[in-house]
């Protein structure tokens, strides 16, 4: 009996070859034609605004001028886009501060929520490494802070101790607070994140964030 497949069989398996690869090379295909149409589109659009200009040696090789142009276009509405984001959009957004800030009660409002943004806001928050507890303003009064610098200075040297930087915010407003230098066996660190501590300072402690531990804070500030 022979091995060899009969004619039908293999004019099947030409065919499906034949699809396999059609499928594989269809979306380089369509994205080469794309392109095409755009520079054809773009390019020849133009270069008739500059085609005089070309050294007639040059003409004989239009796709090259055609991606030029279409390149230029494409950087031109790129550049254009920025403008418009970037520049008018800040021109608007002074336009409707100013707008909000002049009705009665509104601005105020708008100038509190815009300090505590400014204060807290991502690129801000990366100043406060650790939320920390201190006792202030006495002894046995206990306020959360925010440690903002373990660095040894001048007053550092100066007070003759190993002080770390603790900004200490007020409630409910916290963009103004006192800056604290105190020695590193007063600082409590804690586990909760810069965002919780944000939060419970700014509710005025209305918001506790959740904690699993059962330690009492007397073993904690030891």
């Amino acid at each position: 009996m022979s091995d060899v497949p009969p004619p039908t069989s293999r004019f099947i398996a030409l065919r499906n070859s034949f699809f396999s690869g059609a499928l594989l090379l269809a979306p380089l295909v369509i994205t080469v034609w794309a392109f095409g149409q755009i520079i054809s589109l773009l390019g020849g659009t133009f270069r008739p605004l500059y085609e005089q200009y070309i050294p007639g040696s040059l003409q004989r090789i239009p796709l090259l001028w055609d991606l030029l142009a279409t390149i230029v276009v494409i950087a031109f509405v790129t550049a254009l886009g920025y403008l418009s984001r970037y520049v008018f959009g800040k021109i608007v957004l002074r336009v409707v501060e100013r707008f909000v800030q002049n009705i009665p009660g509104a601005g105020a409002v708008y100038n509190s929520i815009k300090q505590i943004v400014t204060t807290f806001g991502s690129e801000r928050r990366n100043l406060f490494n650790k939320v920390v507890l201190v006792e202030f303003p006495r002894k046995g009064a206990w306020t959360l802070g925010f440690l903002t610098n373990k660095q040894q200075g001048e007053a550092q040297t100066v007070a003759g101790l190993e002080t770390w930087t603790v900004f200490v915010p007020t409630t409910p407003n916290p963009t103004s607070g006192f800056l604290l230098m105190l020695p590193r066996h007063e600082i409590v660190e804690l586990e909760m994140s810069v965002g919780d501590g944000m939060k419970m300072i700014i509710s005025g402690g209305a918001v506790v964030p959740p904690w699993p531990h059962t330690a009492k804070p007397a073993e904690i500030a030891r």
